[in-house]
């Protein structure tokens, strides 16, 4: 969404990062550049002055020339006024203190409102709330068709008036996954919610009639509609794409229904994504919600620290952090940490597993696109084929359990058998084995505190503090001894020994220490340590002291 505005302010700052000082001419400078690309993306032209005029104000003063890195200084100021703009504080759903909570749904035909319903009941539902969607749009040809069937995608009842009756609700009978009534749409809302009532859903989510353009007639509906039923929370859904008449729209539904907040819809497309920046600047109202694809799981809180992070280019780790502990549930990180400690090795069955838990995460581009830096590849990121978890899944799925648990054992005359099965040639799977071999190779090497090529600060590297290469080899271990007390000893040494193995390669990383509250789970899930711990950190502590510097040179290669 915001790839033409990301790619401006990068090269922006480019010129600045790594100054000792900058001048008033630089700090001008920069505020045209930023004032060009704000523009260039559509954003509203008071929203550009204000944020241009208080980055500036900012720029110039002692902060900066105080700093011992002015040009960060300014960076971080871009970063920190993009914040304000985009609504300071993360603005959650405000719960009736006596259920249902009423949500009710406005915006113009087109902007998604329908596809947004469901996404948000599929998102409550994940929350633990018993949601249910009332179909009050009667006017758009199928609306509650659509709803209907977005509503059995998100596993929520809809409650629906009968086809063609207008009489009242005595005709009302019960359909498929709701039941229908009236066909009005004040009298469908109002019913919709004694309904939801009757069947104790805590939460009822109102699908409202749009139009091609704003007028009178719409806006006395939906004002009839929040009037019937009473909302605790009016969301305005707008399309991200349609650019600054968002804001024109904005303003006139504030006037029309006075919105509680706003959900951006079409986040995904290449829109230049002005109508983000401008919205809750000129309404005063929250950006809650942004819809970011067409699966049910294409839905996010909004955060506006973290828009303006990927934004710039800094990435949204956290968000990738929640989606992952999500993702994989507490046996598979119990698991996974459990093979780590005990030594054993990494299978084909543990891949499967952890392929799984990162297509419940999104698609691959999305995932990726939340690490620092990856604007930059962006090309890459555009060629890259989703269909090769497909190939590298039909020649896994194409091995004998006993090959899953022993790569080795996979000699010339299993691999042609694979390749046939999974209808690849031998060489991808020639290739995939030889990956796979690095990948345990890389946990071994964590596990026994070797450390990881291009890893600071970890044991066991050419080039790492405290390490070298060159390093004489010691004198061989010791095989287990014959006396059982003994021998229990040494086992019980060299647990303790990669256990403190384990959490040298963690603090490395995470910057961590012996002393930390928070004691993380071992790694090897699909992100590195999310798992295996009593206490869970929540991802604001995981990521409190991450360093990506302190990450493997090759760590991309293995995202190839």
């Amino acid at each position: 969404m915001f790839n033409s505005l990301s790619d401006r302010l990068t090269a922006t700052f480019t010129n600045l990062r790594g100054r000792g000082r900058v001048s008033e001419k630089d700090v001008n400078s920069t505020i045209r550049d930023i004032r060009i690309a704000l523009l260039d993306a559509d954003v509203a032209l008071p929203v550009v002055r204000a944020f241009t005029s208080n980055v500036r104000e900012r720029a110039l003063a002692a902060e900066v020339n105080q700093a011992l890195n002015p040009g960060q200084q300014v960076v971080q100021i871009v970063h920190d006024e993009l914040i304000e703009i985009l609504g300071a504080q993360t603005r959650g759903l405000q719960l009736a203190k006596n259920p249902p909570t009423v949500i009710m749904l406005a915006g113009l035909q087109g902007a998604g409102k329908t596809t947004l319903a469901g996404k948000l009941a599929h998102w409550l539902k994940e929350q633990g709330h018993t949601p249910m969607l009332v179909a009050a749009d009667l006017q758009r040809p199928n609306a509650v068709t659509q709803l209907e069937i977005v509503g059995e995608r998100a596993g929520v009842p809809v409650f629906a008036p009968e086809r063609g009756n207008v009489a009242g609700y005595d005709a009302a009978v019960e359909y498929g996954s709701g039941t229908r009534g009236y066909g009005d749409p004040v009298e469908v809302a109002r019913r919709g919610v004694e309904e939801a009532k009757h069947q104790q859903r805590d939460v009822v989510i109102v699908d409202t009639a749009g139009r091609l353009a704003i007028d009178t007639e719409l806006m006395a509906q939906a004002r009839d509609i929040r009037d019937a039923i009473q909302p605790d929370e009016t969301l305005f859904v707008v399309d991200a794409m349609i650019g600054q008449a968002a804001v024109e729209t904005a303003q006139a539904f504030l006037s029309g229904v006075d919105y509680t907040g706003v959900v951006l819809t079409k986040m995904d497309g290449d829109a230049r994504g002005g109508a983000a920046l401008s919205i809750r600047f000129l309404t005063g109202r929250p950006i809650m919600f942004a819809s970011t694809g067409e699966n049910m799981t294409d839905f996010e809180v909004f955060h506006p620290d973290r828009m303006a992070s990927r934004i710039l280019d800094m990435g949204d780790v956290l968000t990738l952090i929640e989606q992952a502990q999500k993702a994989f549930n507490e046996r598979q990180q119990s698991s996974m940490a459990r093979k780590f400690i005990e030594a054993e090795d990494f299978t084909f069955d543990d891949f499967l597993e952890q392929m799984a838990g990162i297509r419940k995460m999104g698609s691959l581009k999305s995932l990726l696109k939340m690490m620092p830096g990856m604007n930059q590849m962006r090309d890459q990121l555009d060629a890259l084929d989703e269909r090769e978890f497909d190939r590298v899944e039909a020649m896994v799925r194409s091995m004998t359990p006993y090959e899953r648990s022993h790569p080795k054992a996979i000699n010339g005359s299993r691999r042609a058998r694979i390749a046939r099965g999974s209808g690849v040639h031998v060489s991808e799977v020639n290739g995939l084995l030889e990956r796979f071999g690095q990948a345990q190779k890389m946990m071994r090497q964590l596990r026994n505190g070797g450390g990881m090529p291009g890893m600071p600060g970890m044991s066991g590297m050419p080039g790492a503090v405290g390490g070298g290469k060159g390093k004489k080899k010691g004198k061989a271990v010791k095989g287990k001894s014959g006396n059982p007390a003994k021998r229990a000893q040494q086992e019980a040494e060299l647990k303790a020994k990669r256990e403190a193995a384990r959490q040298a390669a963690i603090d490395a990383a995470f910057g961590g220490g012996a002393d930390a509250e928070t004691t993380m789970g071992a790694p090897g899930g699909a992100f590195g340590a999310l798992g295996g711990a009593k206490k869970q950190p929540s991802a604001e502590e995981l990521m409190k002291n991450f360093d990506p510097n302190k990450l493997p040179k090759n760590f991309g290669d293995f995202l190839k």
